[in-house]
């Protein structure tokens, strides 16, 4: 019989946020209030200006605190602290979706570009929690970000996974980009799919390609 693509894997790696719950929960919306609010207390610009500063650094170095690192050498907790703390009224419980992860054969983790912490209180307000094995965040990787290949590199290592029996559920595509030289499945979790060759499956909606994975 033919291999199935997703037949060797047996590490899922999945992203959070826009990932684990819809983006039409804008639960990030808040987040990037509070970064713009962060950048306005280090740099001293103008809300405008400050907004600008969080995206041009989102572009350049993956992530804004990237950007405060790299130009301001601000402390990577305290900004991780403060940009996360949020509220998770929105997200609900998902227990079809919690069954459809635990059904995965083999492993199961949350790699995201937020904090360990921040993630958690997300699984748990998205009753998802007991599906994953661990979950991994930004400062596990040294505070480098996605999609720096680097940062995969790190995390997978502390992980033990070996990528060529592993899969990526991402929203990013350019964080797709390092996975799929890594070899491991990619998996565009958006509702249009993004063009190039490092994403592999488009999955508009993840719990039905969740259950369809029998048959690809």
């Amino acid at each position: 019989m033919t291999q199935r693509p997703f037949d060797p894997v047996r590490t899922w790696v999945f992203d959070l946020d826009n990932t684990l719950y819809a983006p039409a929960v804008r639960l990030f919306d808040q987040i990037e209030t509070r970064m713009t609010a962060f950048v306005m207390r280090v740099t001293g610009a103008a809300h405008p200006e400050a907004d600008r500063l969080r995206k041009a650094w989102w572009h350049l170095h993956g992530t804004t605190l990237a950007g405060l690192m790299a130009e301001h050498h601000i402390d990577p907790e305290e900004y991780l602290v403060d940009v996360h703390d949020i509220n998770f009224d929105a997200l609900t419980p998902d227990p079809h979706l919690a069954e459809l992860i635990a059904a995965l054969p083999g492993r199961r983790i949350v790699y995201t570009n937020g904090s360990a912490p921040y993630a958690a209180q997300v699984l748990r307000a998205r009753g998802l929690d007991a599906a994953f094995d661990a979950i991994y965040g930004v400062e596990h990787a040294g505070y480098r970000p996605k999609p720096k290949p680097e940062a995969f590199e790190t995390v997978f290592a502390l992980d033990g996974l070996a990528p060529t029996s592993a899969a990526m559920f991402e929203d990013d595509p350019r964080n797709l980009a390092a996975p799929h030289a890594m070899g491991m499945q990619t998996v565009h979790v958006a509702p249009e799919r993004a063009p190039g060759d490092h994403i592999g499956h488009h999955a508009p909606d993840l719990p039905e390609f969740l259950r369809g994975l029998r048959q690809r």
